[in-house]
């Protein structure tokens, strides 16, 4: 038995090449010839082979380094006889007797599974052959090569390999995600050494919802259409029966009238009031109307169902709106008030903004953002008018609602507030 170096041998006109990839680990076994690291200069990629077959005992290079013909590679353990390339060493010197235990340049499991692609290592992974261009290819997709079966000569990786390993993926069949589990973590700094730092922990309601809305976004495959509302006349009938609705103890919102607009556009619509099956095969299409409202609580967000919209008036819509607001806002909500929603409406009006993205309250197929009106001046065919103008943003499951049915909706939904009277007709 020998300890042997490896070293980067002739590599042509470059000198001071990065190395990319570090291919083994200490204690791997390797084979002549077999891949050991990847270098990369500006004009190309190439692997660098192990001149003598054996154990790896150190590894004297990382990611990131520097290195020309001749810087050592590793200390290799052989039982045969050392190539040309390779210097036996007698004894170590005084410098390997006190060196400091070996580096292990590939990085853990934990960092493999955390970025899109990773050095091929044997941190539970197997080592993977192939070429400096296939490497490369497989970086450009995001695929460890490690992951891939190749189909060349010995087990080599051809890019056709690569690609057959991405239509895989892409054609495997959807797992619902709970969790997150199967996606890269992001990893947490050290915030305390930049600063002062206060740990909050989350309300329960923040951690209950933002479980299900990190499931919602997981699953569901967003598209949001935008849009501007001319309300101005839709104000003016507001303003005019606010007073009388006041009288009978009720404040007469905007959020009322979009309410009774948006059931009348899902009547038009009925599969944008729609749920997907359990097994995702069929469309699940009901006949009756419930909304639901976000609410802004101290503890955080809540959506409390407002049921039968399509049956109650403006005034008893409004009773109700401003009941279960202030339930929900003093933590006084049962389940029964968050169950049974067919669509949601999120108004971020009264706080400001304009178009943003709602995520789909699953198992609901679509959402309704509404930001804060403005007074805009409106081409009319011969000149410019004020008229106010409200921003409209629909999400929904482009898996159930394609594009040109979301676009009809929001044009639909945009033509009903316009004329209030036409959610009568």
């Amino acid at each position: 038995m020998a300890d042997l170096e490896l070293v980067v041998p002739d590599i042509g006109d470059f000198d001071e090449v990065e190395v990319i990839e570090v291919l083994v680990s200490v204690g791997d076994t390797v084979e002549e010839n077999q891949d050991i690291i990847t270098l990369e200069s500006d004009k190309a990629a190439m692997e660098i082979p192990a001149s003598q077959a054996g154990v790896i005992k150190e590894l004297k290079i990382s990611v990131g380094d520097k290195v020309k013909e001749g810087s050592v590679i590793a200390i290799i353990e052989s039982a045969g006889a050392g190539s040309p390339e390779v210097k036996t060493e007698s004894a170590p010197t005084p410098k390997q007797e006190s060196a400091p235990a070996p580096v292990v340049a590939p990085a853990p499991t934990e960092l493999v599974e955390s970025v899109p692609y990773a050095p091929d290592n044997k941190a539970g992974v197997k080592h993977a052959h192939a070429s400096p261009s296939v490497r490369q290819f497989a970086r450009e997709l995001g695929v460890t090569l490690s992951l891939v079966s190749g189909s060349g000569d010995k087990g080599r990786i051809t890019k056709a390999d690569v690609q057959n390993f991405v239509k895989k993926k892409v054609n495997a069949p959807a797992v619902a995600a709970t969790s997150g589990s199967a996606i890269p973590p992001v990893p947490v700094g050290n915030y305390e050494k930049f600063g002062e730092v206060e740990s909050t922990e989350l309300s329960r309601i923040k951690k209950i919802s933002g479980k299900h809305l990190h499931a919602c976004w997981l699953n569901i495959p967003h598209v949001t259409q935008f849009d501007e509302a001319d309300i101005t006349e839709l104000e003016k009938f507001r303003k005019d029966n606010k007073d009388n609705a006041a009288k009978q103890g009720v404040n007469l919102t905007p959020l009322v009238f979009i309410m009774k607009a948006v059931v009348a556009s899902l009547k038009l619509y009925p599969e944008m009031n729609a749920s997907l099956s359990e097994d995702k095969q069929n469309l699940i299409i009901k006949s009756y109307y419930n909304i639901g409202i976000a609410v802004d609580t101290p503890n955080g967000l809540m959506v409390p169902v407002v049921r039968d919209v399509d049956k109650k008036g403006f005034l008893e819509l409004a009773g109700e709106l401003g009941e279960i607001s202030l339930r929900a806002r003093d933590g006084a909500l049962t389940a029964k008030d968050l169950q049974g929603g067919t669509f949601s409406i999120s108004s971020l009006g009264g706080i400001g903004g304009s178009f943003f993205t709602p995520i789909v309250n699953a198992p609901e197929v679509a959402i309704l953002g509404v930001g804060r009106h403005k007074m805009q001046p409106v081409w009319n065919g011969s000149e410019f008018v004020p008229r106010l103008m409200l921003p409209l943003s629909v999400s929904y499951d482009h898996r159930v609602v394609d594009g040109a049915m979301g676009a009809r909706f929001t044009t639909h939904l945009n033509n009903m507030l316009s004329d209030i009277r036409k959610v009568l007709l």
